[in-house]
């Protein structure tokens, strides 16, 4: 499995990312076989945006 590049995220990516990944942390210290595969969809939703985003060659959303 080939490694994605990593894209620029904005502020508002930066802190919706950070949000998931503090809740995932808190769900795993309720234990091991918590699910979290809702939140890492959602920061793979993120991640994908702002490769989108990249590609296109604009922060602006249109």
């Amino acid at each position: 499995m080939a490694k994605q590049r990593e894209p620029k995220l904005t502020a508002g990516e930066k802190a919706k990312v950070t949000w998931y990944v503090a809740r995932m942390a808190k769900r795993g210290v309720a234990g091991e076989h918590v699910y979290q595969r809702d939140l890492e969809r959602k920061v793979d939703r993120i991640l994908d945006g702002a490769r989108d985003r990249e590609e296109r060659g604009g922060k602006t959303r249109k």
